[in-house]
């Protein structure tokens, strides 16, 4: 090889070497497999900014089931998801044990058909809220929370059918997040639904970034990028201004509902409860503790 072409060579040797180390990396993500899509990306690009590698976002809007996204990333096809966790969650995919709703996904209230509220009215016992069957997503944390209880639950594998299913009869009530039912109730405006007014359901249900088992620098990215946050306060500057938890402080009635603690046998053992600054002071809302009679009194979080 001539001097020339060698020296070409080493230029172009050296030119990939300094691409690669300015490369960002990329994080493949479907935005679209439940409701919490906006809120997840904004937690998401929040822990990014607080860390030195720089990640490029390539994000999938395509409507897919739960199920269908834990494969996605499984295998490897996509690189993140948000979901509650559970300990089937834990052994599948790498959790980032973060809550990023700081647990208020386990604070449960029900969309009911308009026009049923009188129904509801008439509950003061555990057992009377039995008596309700519930909707639910085939592979949600929250499915076998509620079976677990002893609640009749049935369930879709399509979060959006799950209104269409509630509107039809074929459940009582679809328990969300307090800070769900309301952006919910807009996109769904064409259905006669409305949030029921004087109960909620509570069980620590923690809501986690996971990513694939192998991906150990992305979900120690995250958690880095995320404490950070926590640190600085930007975290819950982040929570305590989405329009969501804004809707809940707004119009969840907190204090005049009744209150039903009920356990989570699923909770992985590795949940940081430990540590207070995940976790929302849920007196800081307006909640007021009302526990009745067979219902299992837990630390709300």
């Amino acid at each position: 090889m001539n001097p020339a072409s060698l020296l070409l060579v080493i230029i172009g040797f050296l030119s990939s070497l300094v691409c690669n180390a300015f490369a960002n990396e990329i994080i493949r993500v479907n935005t679209a497999s439940d409701g919490n899509g906006r809120y997840a990306m904004q937690m998401l690009n929040l822990a990014l900014s607080k860390i030195d590698t720089k990640y490029e976002l390539i994000t999938d809007e395509k409507v897919i089931t739960q199920s269908r996204n834990i494969e996605l990333v499984s295998s490897g096809g996509s690189d993140l998801l948000w979901a509650a966790t559970s300990q089937q969650m834990e052994d599948t995919l790498l959790p980032v044990r973060i809550p990023l709703f700081k647990g208020l996904l386990g604070h449960r209230i029900f969309i009911i058909r308009k026009g049923d509220q009188a129904r509801f009215d008439q509950i003061s016992t555990i057992e009377d809220l039995r008596q309700l069957t519930f909707g639910q997503g085939k592979t949600w944390a929250d499915t076998e929370i509620l079976r677990s209880n002893n609640f009749r639950v049935v369930t879709a594998n399509k979060y959006q059918g799950l209104f269409y299913m509630l509107d039809g009869s074929r459940f009582d009530a679809f328990p969300r997040g307090v800070q769900e039912p309301w952006q919910e109730l807009l996109d769904n405006s064409n259905l006669p639904l409305v949030v029921e007014e004087k109960i909620m359901l509570i069980y620590r249900m923690p809501f986690y970034f996971f990513t694939t088992k192998s991906n150990k620098k992305l979900a120690a990215d995250i958690e880095l990028g995320l404490n950070r946050a926590i640190t600085d306060k930007s975290f819950d500057q982040v929570f305590f201004n989405d329009p969501m938890i804004k809707s809940v402080i707004e119009k969840a009635n907190l204090k005049e509902r009744k209150i039903f603690k009920i356990s989570n046998p699923g909770l992985p053992k590795e949940t940081p409860l430990e540590r207070e600054e995940l976790w929302l002071d849920i007196d800081s809302l307006g909640f007021k503790e009302t526990l009745t009679p067979n219902s299992l009194a837990i630390r709300a979080d």
